[in-house]
């Protein structure tokens, strides 16, 4: 007789941008000029002994961090729910909006969407809850091969460099890890369709343009849903921060259906749906194996670290100053840089005048949600993946999904060592080396006492 221990519930909603609103995901303006396919809100609610929690994963570049506040806190008066039992992710597509973010290109059209996808976001937990039915919780692990790639590379100069360009001769080698495993969960529900929860790290910026799209995160379920039936299916990008789809040493068609965009990244939608193909089949190629398990209990929680602000020196803001106002008079074409590295160092100059004044320290907040043996980690920002495969290594558990961009969207958490290797992402970086660090010391610390 199967033990349904748990209950799970599932929905969706269709949260796709009006033509006008912003894109977000690079240095310059976008507006949405239509939609390639839709962007959602997907929820997982579950429940246990009566505590009860809501997993949110949103088709978006990210939000503003007061936003997920806002919209956790509403949610929350409207479900019932404690705030900390609310779990919002957003999967970073570069085709997509970033809900509250302030600009100086931001629009009335922006204003009222973010408003009514605030909205929405309780609406869709409120569905979840509604859809509870009695079910039971099986895991297993796969891999997406060679859709991943390490963007940083040491060049042939000593200078480090995010995405290079593809077949550039000056590359030496690639920098950091590389984790193509993903994290499979599935609930096998009584009377419903089965849950299936996907979890792996890459940046969902293979797109391009001005169209939205939930990049491939979206062709996953897509494919997944058409090729399994009676499933829903849900996915939560991992630690990205310094890996992507390019492929700087293409072979064969590894170039096929894409193009060289504006920062020399090669881009294309076919590649987009290529990536949904190989995640889609890593879900399904364990789908019908997971190993069921009990769930005993569920709990959750979210911690505050202090973490050194990378401020900058007082001697480099004339530089600083005069990148930024070459942007903002836009007259970037001017500067001497090109491709990535000129994204690199428009970046580094908005963080000098960004943090100029800034306070030495920043709260950063870390959640967690444990379901039985598995547990879902949420970083507030981008993390390397030296972060994810950090927190994995807490004791008492049989998975552990670490999620970006959750409940906080604070930049780049690179690892410590590539401070003094230089590049986009450490170089943008809100805080000084040891941000990473420092979130695997206390994700691990959190995580072991939920045990």
């Amino acid at each position: 007789m199967i033990n349904y221990d748990v209950k799970a519930g599932f929905s969706r909603v269709e949260i796709n941008p009006p033509i006008g609103a912003h894109l977000e995901g690079y240095y310059h303006e976008r507006k949405n000029q239509a939609i390639l396919d839709d962007l959602e809100i997907n929820v997982v609610a579950l429940e246990k002994d009566g505590v009860k929690v809501a997993l949110v994963s949103i088709d978006s570049e990210a939000a503003d961090t007061a936003y997920y506040e806002s919209a956790r806190e509403y949610a929350s008066k409207m479900t019932g729910l404690d705030k900390e039992a609310i779990f919002i992710h957003t999967t970073h597509t570069h085709v997509g909006p970033c809900f509250g973010r302030v600009v100086e290109y931001t629009n009335d059209i922006d204003k009222e969407y973010f408003s009514f996808v605030l909205k929405k976001i309780s609406d869709a937990i409120v569905y979840a809850l509604d859809d509870l039915k009695p079910a039971r919780m099986g895991i297993a692990f796969s891999k997406a091969e060679r859709i991943g790639f390490n963007r940083r590379y040491l060049m042939k100069d000593g200078t480090t460099k995010t995405n290079p360009g593809v077949n550039n001769p000056d590359i030496v080698k690639s920098i950091g890890l590389l984790d193509e495993s993903v994290n499979v969960i599935r609930f096998e529900r009584e009377c419903g369709d089965n849950i299936v929860i996907g979890n792996y790290g890459n940046h969902p910026d293979v797109i391009g343009n001005n169209k939205a799209s939930a990049d491939w995160p979206g062709f996953t379920r897509r494919i997944f849903e058409k090729a399994v039936d009676n499933t829903k299916c849900i996915f939560f990008n991992g630690a990205q921060g310094d890996i992507n789809h390019v492929n700087v040493k293409p072979v064969g068609g590894d170039l096929n259906g894409m193009f060289n965009d504006f920062d020399d990244v090669t881009r294309g939608y076919a590649h987009s749906r290529h990536m949904g193909n190989v995640v889609a089949g890593a879900l399904m190629s364990v789908y019908e194996k997971v190993e069921f398990m009990p769930v005993n209990e569920i709990k959750f929680t979210e911690q505050i670290a202090q973490v050194a602000s990378n401020k900058p020196k007082p001697e480099e803001m004339e530089e600083a100053r005069y990148i930024d106002g070459m942007v903002k008079d836009g007259r970037r074409d001017e500067l001497p840089y090109k491709g990535m590295m000129l994204t690199t160092m428009m970046a580094d100059a908005a963080r000098k005048i960004r943090l100029e004044n800034a306070p030495d320290f920043f709260p950063l907040n870390v959640s967690a949600i444990k379901i039985g043996d598995v547990a879902f980690i949420g970083i507030p920002g981008e993390p390397f993946t030296g972060i994810g495969m950090g927190l994995k290594q807490a004791k008492g558990y049989k998975m552990i999904c670490p999620t970006c961009l959750t409940n906080g969207s604070r930049g780049y958490f690179p690892m410590k060592d590539s401070y003094d290797e230089g590049g986009y992402e450490a170089r943008s970086s809100t805080y000084k080396a040891g941000v990473a660090e420092t979130i695997i010391k206390e994700g691990v610390k959190i995580l072991e006492d939920l045990v």
